[in-house]
């Protein structure tokens, strides 16, 4: 199976116009799509509601959204009527096959008084595949310091680690008559990490390597399927000021994968040539 990440900066892309359209294009043939940055009534991009129109241009995939937070923009009467407008920002997860269960998992972070900093989150869907129920993430983290990152990535991998004790969305709905939702081990952790590879907030997912038997593959710590065979450590973020300069490009998007899912693992890619973003999409294959 097929699975992509993608960053779609609200549908504007390296030449900073929008549209939506050349960003879905990118994304088919997924059997998985992980997107971050998807807004609803946002005034930068004339309050459109991109979770809809997604849907629309992708009307054979099932679909969560998780808004990290809702701001007041243009909430109004009309007609005695109260219509709420209200701006939402969040991570997306489409599937070709039902989405089993999922949550919106709201991460840490630090009132700032001069610049801005938006509530972050890792939206959580647990879907059936070939090789049996995973969780897939959506993670969109800080973009302004480590520290916050850190303390995001904490607090992010002890709620991977404890999912089995913890159970993820709910757990004991056998009472209401429904059947129980799975609870697997194996997770693929995709997203905007906002990081750099080697850094602190890196090897906080990673571990770090050790002088002699390298990076170890344990339960605590996921894996950067990048490093894998077929792996692709090509950059995926660009800089809007000067695109075409390679200098300026950073690797800040990831695919994480569980220990027990490395074998599975077949390849990772970066499409370097989308331009509807000024991220990249980064591709895994699952085999």
């Amino acid at each position: 199976m097929k699975c992509v990440s993608y960053n779609i900066q609200f549908g504007f892309g390296e030449d900073a116009r929008f549209d939506l359209e050349r960003i879905v294009q990118r994304l088919h043939g997924a059997d998985v799509i992980a997107l971050q940055e998807v807004t609803r009534n946002s005034p930068a991009n004339e309050h459109r509601d991109l979770v809809a129109d997604i849907r629309a241009m992708l009307p054979e995939y099932f679909a969560v959204y998780g808004p990290n937070f809702e701001a007041e923009v243009a909430s109004r009467i009309e007609n005695g009527r109260a219509i709420d407008v209200r701006l939402q920002f969040g991570n997306m997860i489409l599937s070709k096959t039902p989405i089993l269960v999922s949550r919106n998992i709201l991460l840490p972070r630090t009132r700032s008084y001069d610049k801005v900093n938006l509530q972050r989150g890792a939206l959580e869907a647990v879907i059936d595949t070939p090789f049996g129920a995973t969780r897939f993430y959506s993670v969109h983290l800080d973009h302004r310091g480590a520290d916050e990152r850190l303390r995001q990535i904490d607090f992010l991998m002890e709620r991977l680690i404890s999912y089995p004790v913890e159970g993820g969305g709910v757990t004991g709905i056998c009472e209401m008559g429904y059947a129980e939702p799975p609870v697997p081990e194996g997770y693929v952790l995709m997203g905007d990490f906002n990081m750099l590879p080697g850094s602190r907030e890196y090897t906080a997912v990673t571990g770090r390597p050790d002088h002699e038997f390298g990076t170890p593959m344990v339960a605590r710590y996921a894996v950067d399927a990048a490093l894998l065979p077929n792996g692709d450590t090509r950059p995926t973020c660009v800089n809007l000021g000067d695109p075409k300069d390679a200098s300026l490009h950073k690797r800040l998007d990831y695919c994480f994968v569980h220990p027990t899912l490395v074998s599975r693992v077949k390849s990772v890619s970066v499409d370097f040539d989308a331009v509807g973003s000024d991220h990249k999409p980064v591709w895994i294959e699952l085999a």
